[in-house]
């Protein structure tokens, strides 16, 4: 059982809910996202922009609770139930495991269905809204269902009582916690050694360029329908922040994304693996549970095959070290510019979508294929050009008929080359968790040092998740490349013999 940090800060602390199928792509700098009408929608800032843009973790959004609020969660349901929710076997309670969840209030059996949300009370991207002009507008410029979402829930949200939402709204955690809120000082000084501080940055550009984009084509168009003071990059962080931690995918509804009120009230476990999706015979979005539950205990649910650095990125927790069985480490691989292959090698990746310094997963069990042809193309030499492209084409995940290539001449090179990668990584890991212990003496205030030593926490119980798997990668590959040296060795005296007994 495991969803948060093991140091837990009350204003801090989070829960939220997303489907296994739900995942979300942020490119470099980009963002790109299928519109309604199958275009594209395109936006970029830089690192420096959004964060300059941003200041939401000084601001107080006007409306949601705060994370703990089991009140407003009482509301909701009582709403819920007289919208149309049928009784439920679980209520909301504060919980040791992510603030407040959902508590069995009768015995439930394995494999029973349970919630039964219907449709109508579920918000997408065809929700009617309170201002039908406003929603026009943005289906008009054919904006994509994850900015639409989220602007139609900041629109609601400033409607307050007079918005249908308004029992929803009010139960939403009035700042979300996830690395969206995370300045760009505080992503450098904690999470320097691990890869999701690019994944953070890159999240947090897009979030502020889609803001910007929107802003430019459509908000400054309509001041009266989008007001500066509600449409607002603060605002969007926090209307993101909910989508990235609430938004699932429903595989059943023709993968329609959706924000589900109380579903969302579900905490995560690395132990259980049901999700939610639509029930076309009871016609409500349900989930079938996997365990028994008996009163008093929290239901849990899976947000998802992530790993620790991905439940960090989205939802603010790191389940304790050892829990996840989907937990991975990013491993960084880079080509060698003084090789003399290096252009070659490097037109070679660009064909097949990579790069020339390309990060590739590692889990505790070992890593994917794509990784060892990346190595083998980044130690072949010239005399091998013939090869270079079957490397690359192997290397990249677009190629659908995988196979094990091996090349035995150059294996302990391409062993070495991972293992170097591997060894320079655990370093930087190393560096930050032995500095990790005075990071915090400059902070002078009591409420800046709890959230400082907060994110340090998280940074230090993500690093030594992922420098864990790291060093089960790096016994291995000593072990791999010592036993090839040794076969070496071993071979070399053999010949050695037969070649005295002729002399």
């Amino acid at each position: 059982m495991a969803v948060a940090s093991r140091f837990m800060c009350t204003t801090l602390t989070h829960h939220g809910f997303s489907s296994t199928t739900h995942r979300t792509h942020l490119g470099h700098a980009q963002l790109t996202l299928s519109s309604r009408k199958n275009q594209n929608f395109h936006c970029s800032v830089s690192a420096s922009d959004a964060t300059k843009t941003s200041s939401v973790k000084e601001t107080i959004i006007p409306w949601g609770c705060d994370i703990d609020s089991v009140e407003n969660a009482s509301a909701l349901q009582k709403w819920l139930s007289d919208s149309g929710l049928p009784a439920q076997k679980m209520g909301i309670e504060r919980v040791d495991v992510g603030e407040r969840g959902l508590v069995a209030l009768k015995n439930i059996r394995k494999g029973e269905k349970l919630l039964f949300v219907p449709p109508s009370l579920v918000i997408t991207a065809d929700s009617e809204w309170s201002s039908p002009e406003a929603g026009e507008v943005l289906k008009r410029n054919s904006v994509p269902d994850w900015p639409l979402i989220a602007t139609y829930l900041i629109s609601e949200a400033s409607r307050m009582k007079s918005s249908r939402w308004s029992n929803y709204i009010s139960a939403l955690p009035r700042q979300p916690y996830s690395l969206l809120y995370w300045s760009q000082a505080e992503l450098d000084r904690y999470l320097e050694a691990s890869q999701i501080r690019e994944r953070a940055i890159e999240r947090i550009n897009n979030v502020v360029g889609t803001y910007n984009d929107l802003r430019l084509r459509i908000f400054s168009k309509y001041p009266d329908l989008f007001p500066e003071e509600v449409f607002n990059i603060d605002s969007f962080i926090w209307s993101f922040g909910i989508l990235f931690s609430r938004l699932v995918r429903l595989p059943s509804m023709d993968g329609k994304v959706a924000l589900v009120p109380w579903a969302d009230m579900l905490n995560h476990s690395c132990d259980v693996g049901t999700y939610l999706d639509y029930d076309k015979s009871s016609k409500g979005i349900v989930f079938t549970t996997d365990r028994v539950y008996q009163p008093g205990e929290q239901v849990f649910i899976s947000y998802g095959k992530k790993s620790n650095g991905e439940l960090l990125l989205s939802y603010g927790f790191v389940p304790r070290e050892g829990a996840n069985p989907s937990d991975s480490v990013e491993l960084a691989l880079s080509l060698e510019k003084s090789d003399e292959s290096y252009e070659q090698k490097s037109e070679l990746l660009k064909k097949y979508g990579l790069s020339e310094s390309q990060c590739f997963p590692i889990q505790i069990t070992g890593w994917p294929l794509e990784l060892m042809a990346y190595a083998y193309l980044a130690v072949s030499p010239s005399s091998l050009s013939g090869k270079f492209e079957e490397m690359a084409a192997a290397a990249s995940n677009k190629i659908t008929n995988k196979k094990d290539i091996r090349y035995p001449e150059i294996e302990e090179q391409a062993l070495q080359f991972i293992l170097d990668s591997c060894e320079s990584s655990i370093s930087k890991y190393n560096k930050f968790l032995q500095v990790s212990g005075s990071l915090d003496l400059d902070v002078t205030s009591p409420k800046q040092l709890n959230r400082r030593l907060f994110l340090k926490q998280l940074a230090v119980d993500l690093c030594n998740s992922e420098r864990r798997i790291l060093f089960r990668a790096q016994y291995i590959l000593r072990r791999r490349v010592r036993d090839m040296r040794s076969g070496e060795l071993r071979a070399l005296k053999i010949f050695d013999g037969f070649r005295n007994l002729f002399q």
